[in-house]
């Protein structure tokens, strides 16, 4: 699977958002995403697979809690490819930034 199908669902988007601010049982996901989502465990479970095993999350046993967390190997390369693009918003947020700059004086 591509990294950017992968992305492009909002759960999994949401999931990694959660997990950039930490470590987290999957219990904990799963009350979150299904309170946000209306979705079940088994959806949830199948998103938190479908980033495991695409290498955005790793796993870990804590006895009987699965701990979950980013791994950004696969995000370094989202942001590698993305690097080809930057130049096509840096400068109107440069411009933004002088505008803004200008306005404060």
């Amino acid at each position: 699977m591509h990294a950017f199908d992968i992305l492009g669902d909002p759960v999994r988007r949401r999931l990694l958002e959660l997990l950039a601010e930490g470590e987290r049982p999957a219990g904990e996901l799963v009350d979150i995403i299904s309170a946000e989502f209306g979705i079940s465990q088994p959806a949830v479970s199948q998103h938190l697979k479908v980033l495991r095993e695409n290498g955005f999350t790793t796993v870990r046993a804590d006895g009987r809690r699965r701990i979950y967390a980013v791994d950004a190997e696969p995000l370094q390369a989202v942001d590698e490819w993305l690097a080809h693009f930057r130049g096509f918003w840096t400068q109107h947020l440069d411009a933004l930034g002088t505008e803004i700059a200008r306005g404060k004086r």
